[in-house]
């Protein structure tokens, strides 16, 4: 039987996430963010789901991104259809989900070598 050692392929992994906070590199934030294989946003706008803006969304359109996962928080909330159709309409998905959810699809697509943002709201 052959073994193969599972290593991250991205710079930033989360660790943990819990309650309001995540753990990325040996680092806690306890604020909105933006999470990407081999970058890391710290100073992302949105402080909670409400402040959520297209602005928000359209400027990661830069980045070369199969899929962005909006975490929403500890409960799952969908935006409007209007906040996210422009990103679709440049062919990055978009998935809606918890950021506890969104922290633990993030670092198993890193593993595929997927082009993934993470957005994580904490509140």
């Amino acid at each position: 039987m052959k073994f193969v050692l599972d290593v991250p392929v991205a710079t930033y992994v989360i660790q943990s996430h819990g309650s309001g906070q995540v753990v990325i590199n040996n680092q806690r934030y306890a604020h909105s963010l933006v999470v990407m294989p081999e970058l890391l946003i710290t100073d992302w706008p949105p402080k909670n789901f409400a402040d959520l803006t297209t602005t928000h969304l359209e400027n990661l359109a830069q980045y070369p991104l199969d899929v962005i996962l909006l975490g929403t928080g500890e409960r799952l909330r969908f935006p409007s259809r209007a906040l996210i159709s422009p990103l679709e309409k440049k062919g990055i998905g978009v998935e809606i989900m918890s950021t506890g959810a969104a922290c633990r699809t993030y670092n198993l697509l890193i593993t595929e070598r997927r082009q993934v943002a993470a957005l994580l709201l904490m509140d």
